[in-house]
């Protein structure tokens, strides 16, 4: 049994946060029903293509079924009744307002179903100046102060890899309060209406830079903060054959390891009297080996340094592959397999022997709704 086996999710969003939340409960054991737009969401439409299907779309819908439904067609909530009635979770990520137009407001859905939780997630939540206002993750680090402490004024930007606001403040936000709402389901007895706003979340990701802005009076700017440039001790190096080498040697006992590795002079291992210094030395050191020296002449020397691996050697890192971490794959409707998104789920809550889990094609499970035009009230009468 997996811990989340007995619920139910009806997931109406698209792209990444919503869908990335909803394959959370379901790699928990939660069955999800993905209502889509006739054709398909738009991330089923996003390249690259492998086989039937889009392998973004793959990779984070593995083991959900799917139906299709017009929301504004007249018909659209009677159809789908039997199905919220039953809903322990429901997830979207419209624009706020929209679904209440469309007569899927948590209000209308409430009355229906007492105990539905109701999760939404937007950029900016359901209320504020912003709430209508567009926008994308880098949209949301840029408004949230997160993306300036990366930047140095002057300086060539560099684009973040990472769809923090997106996954960290929209995905894993809402796994996380829908979780605390179940439990505080059990307590009461009602669902609730969960707002998630992605942007809000991105402060959260520079609290090291927000502590430091409140206790001296003046907030970092890129470059300047503990965790962003300022010490030589946290930072990327470039090595000879012109790749990098991450330097986490915080403590003091890493950075004298690291210090005596690389055999940095002894008047600059006081990092605290000229801090850009000492980053100049380290820095020529570094540039004076290649990635894969240091690779053999640092990471066995437990001093938390680490070269930089592309993303397809660490696919093939065995540490990955004992940990469990790929096991997930995804079998689009064609037949073929791939690696699904991995997520942090504890091995204790991954389901057992469930590594190949299929992706659903569009509209696969039509047969959850009901015909148009059946009536609801019959179709409770007669059970």
């Amino acid at each position: 049994m997996l811990p989340l086996d007995d619920l139910f999710v009806l997931d109406f969003s698209t792209l990444l946060p919503g869908p990335l939340a909803s394959l959370f409960l379901a790699e928990a054991g939660a069955q999800v029903v993905r209502v889509e737009r006739p054709g398909g969401e738009d991330l089923r439409r996003f390249p690259p293509r492998f086989g039937e299907t889009s392998a973004p779309f793959a990779v984070l819908n593995r083991g959900k079924r799917s139906i299709e439904i017009d929301l504004k067609a007249p018909d659209a909530l009677a159809r789908l009744t039997p199905l919220i009635e039953r809903a322990d979770i429901l997830i979207e990520q419209f624009r706020p307002g929209v679904m209440e137009r469309l007569g899927f407001g948590y209000e209308a859905l409430k009355a229906l179903n007492p105990r539905l939780i109701y999760c939404s997630i937007s950029g900016y939540g359901q209320s504020g100046p912003r709430a209508q206002e567009a926008g994308h993750d880098i949209n949301y680090q840029a408004i949230g102060g997160l993306l300036s402490q990366s930047l140095k004024r002057g300086a060539p930007p560099p684009l973040p890899p990472a769809l923090v606001a997106d996954i960290g403040g929209g995905a894993m936000p809402a796994a996380l309060n829908i979780l605390l709402a179940l439990r505080q389901r059990e307590r009461r007895g009602e669902g609730c209406h969960l707002d998630i706003a992605m942007a809000d979340a991105m402060p959260t990701f520079a609290w090291y830079g927000l502590a430091q802005g409140q206790a001296t009076g003046r907030y970092p700017e890129g470059g300047e903060g503990l965790l962003t440039g300022a010490s030589p001790r946290y930072g990327l190096y470039a090595t000879s054959d012109g790749w990098f080498l991450a330097v986490g040697a915080l403590e003091q006992k890493f950075w004298e390891g690291f210090c005596e590795a690389i055999d940095l002079a002894p008047a600059l291992r006081d990092d605290r009297v000229a801090p850009e210094t000492t980053r100049a030395a380290v820095a020529a050191l570094i540039a004076a080996q290649s990635a894969a020296y240091w690779r053999d002449h640092l990471e066995p020397r437990d001093c938390c340094c680490t070269v930089v691996r592309s993303l397809e050697e660490a696919l093939a890192d065995p540490h990955l592959t004992a940990r469990g971490a790929l096991d997930a794959q995804a079998e689009e409707p064609g037949g073929r397999r791939l690696v699904s998104t991995p997520l942090p789920l504890a091995p204790v809550f991954r389901e057992k022997g469930e590594g190949l889990k299929q992706v659903p094609a569009s509209g696969a499970d039509q047969n959850l709704l009901l015909p148009s035009g059946e009536k609801v009230a019959r179709r409770s009468r007669d059970g």
